[in-house]
């Protein structure tokens, strides 16, 4: 088992927002009882250095249950199933390609494109002078082009004018290092669809939607803030009818587009006629057995967190060899 555990983090010294997206104590804990369950003997090897140096130390596995964030660069993600790979070992989720391509926002959305799924027009900005060049209708969305667990996104992040994108991306240029993609903001009902199995053999198990709670939650998007205290700001009601249909179709597309494999989630989010856009993939998705957003929708829809780990475990060994 590969993970980056949060806790380590916050007593190196780094703060909330930073460490949001890497694991509680608990998942972990969560994720071995279930292997255990399944008949497997997990292995705690912890972070990618952890893992360099169990490799180096000629430790292997039949497979790994990969979890891990990474800390820095746009390749993140992709580090450990890199080195799993060059070691022929099999690691869950996404393979190195998908890692990166998946969290760099704006190549996902050019495959997307490519492909013919639908999502916004965009624009990386690199620097302020880059801001002018901007030609897209407002009201515009910014965000960091290769974060996750909405860090950076906040009720600001929706702007209205050239001056508030000019504030706006200034501010995530300097605290994240990183491109800043705009796009259109979009006004309609935001969705998550877990997906499990990969190609042709990919499934749709469910879709949550998003609702912001009037009064409680931030305003206009599913910000940082509202999905730390997702239980008290929001409400997640399962898709149905016509709705888990349109979602699963798309959602089915670009998870297909974009080589994701085992498990994770589309997120989609309306425009204001009602089109449903690919906002983004997470091929690599939170495992938390009650606060996750793929465990929860697999839970109401009647499939046990075990079941889950199980599927994922599997896919990744039978890739053994291959």
């Amino acid at each position: 088992m590969t993970y980056d555990l949060r806790s380590e983090y916050l007593a190196m010294g780094m703060g909330e927002e930073e460490t949001a997206e890497f694991d509680r104590g608990e998942t972990i804990d969560q994720l071995e009882a279930a292997l255990r369950t399944l008949g497997h003997t997990p292995v705690r090897i912890g972070n990618v250095r952890a893992l360099v140096a169990a490799l180096a130390a000629g430790e292997r596995w039949d497979a790994v249950l990969n979890i891990c964030e990474g800390v820095r660069g746009y390749g993140r993600e992709a580090q450990v199933p890199a080195l799993l790979e060059a070691y022929g070992i099999p690691c869950t989720f996404a393979d190195p390609l998908t890692a990166s391509l998946t969290l760099h926002k704006g190549m996902a959305k050019r495959v997307l494109r490519d492909a013919g799924v639908p999502t916004t027009p965009f624009v990386l900005v690199s620097r302020l002078e880059d801001i002018e060049a901007v030609d897209l209708p407002f009201p515009l969305f910014c965000k960091p082009v290769a974060e996750g667990t909405a860090k950076g996104i906040h009720p600001t992040s929706r702007v209205l004018d050239r001056d508030a994108l000019r504030e706006v991306c200034g501010r995530l240029l300097a605290q994240y290092r990183q491109l800043v993609l705009v796009e259109p903001f979009l006004p309609g009902r935001e969705f998550t669809t877990a997906i499990v199995g990969e190609g042709d053999t990919a499934e749709v198990v469910g879709t949550m939607e998003v609702i912001l709670l009037p009064g409680l939650a931030e305003q206009h998007a599913y910000t940082y803030l509202n999905k730390e205290e997702s239980e008290e700001r929001c409400d997640f009601p399962l898709a149905t009818g016509t709705d888990a249909e349109d979602c699963a179709r798309v959602a089915l597309a670009a998870w297909r587009a974009l080589g994701c494999r085992d498990a994770g989630r589309v997120d989609l989010r309306a425009d204001a006629s009602g089109t449903l856009m690919v906002m983004e993939a997470n091929p690599l998705p939170g495992m938390h057995e009650f606060h996750s957003d793929l465990p929860m929708i697999c839970a109401r829809v009647g499939v046990t967190y075990v079941d889950l780990v199980g599927r994922i475990v599997d896919a990744a060994l039978a890739r053994r060899g291959a």
